[in-house]
């Protein structure tokens, strides 16, 4: 997060957090209808306006700056409950991560593009990773640190923490 440009991190912590509240809140072997509850406010709340949410929340407060791109973090909720209680095996989730990553963009000024989506998408293993690396701008960095890093991880995480921290080093300044 902190390789984005200073005015984008607030997006990109938001859009994380989130991602994990989610998650926690659609924890495997809970009670269906508990996480359809849980996951119902999330919705609700991003039926609304931002000025209309619930001040006490603050995560809500770190979301304000999605307002324009509500309908995309819905989609988020949608795609977590999809995955608990559908049976598209996560499908709907990944398309609506990668669909929130481009929103996350979209607020940052940056164009969508293959790239960008390519990157999403092989970030979260929707897809194999192609030969030729995705080029993003600097406001996406932090996509590229975790695409890179899932990529590390899917071919067993070579080397232990010091390589991991150099490997952060590398993506998060030269952007490969």
């Amino acid at each position: 997060m902190l390789y984005a440009p200073r005015a984008f991190q607030a997006l990109w912590e938001g859009f994380l957090l989130l991602d994990r509240r989610l998650a926690d809140a659609a924890k495997e072997g809970r009670d269906p209808l508990m996480i359809q509850l849980r996951l119902a406010w999330w919705r609700d709340r991003f039926d609304q306006p931002a000025s209309a949410w619930p001040q006490g929340e603050p995560l809500l407060a770190k979301l304000t700056a999605w307002d324009a791109e509500r309908g995309a973090l819905r989609g988020f909720v949608d795609g977590w409950e999809a995955r608990i209680v559908g049976e598209d095996g996560g499908a709907e989730l990944g398309r609506a991560r990668v669909e929130a990553v481009c929103a996350l963009a979209r607020l940052s000024g940056v164009k969508i593009d293959d790239d960008l989506r390519q990157a999403a998408a092989e970030w979260l293993g929707i897809e194999p990773p192609k030969r030729r690396t995705p080029i993003l701008p600097g406001a996406m960095r932090p996509l590229v640190i975790l695409r890179g890093m899932a990529l590390r991880e899917a071919v067993g995480r070579p080397g232990g923490p010091w390589r991991d921290f150099l490997a952060i080093l590398r993506l998060g300044l030269l952007g490969r």
